[in-house]
């Protein structure tokens, strides 16, 4: 049996408003659930496609800055 996650998250928040989509992204990483985070991974996916390069730029710094 095979689950389409991507589908799942997106039918989950589409329509969603921009304060729904941040109390989404706050209540999963506060809530700490490993199950939590292939969700947070299509949304980032999302963010990554719709993101020019500069854009992409500024994420991968603040990526390498809070692995530091």
């Amino acid at each position: 049996m095979s689950f389409n996650i991507r589908g799942a998250v997106i039918a989950n928040v589409s329509g969603n408003t921009e304060g729904e989509l941040q109390a989404t992204i706050t209540d999963a990483i506060q809530n700490g659930q490993e199950k939590m985070l292939p969700g947070l991974g299509v949304l980032f996916e999302i963010i990554w496609n719709n993101s020019n390069e500069q854009d992409r730029q500024e994420m991968l710094h603040a990526l390498k800055s809070g692995l530091q």
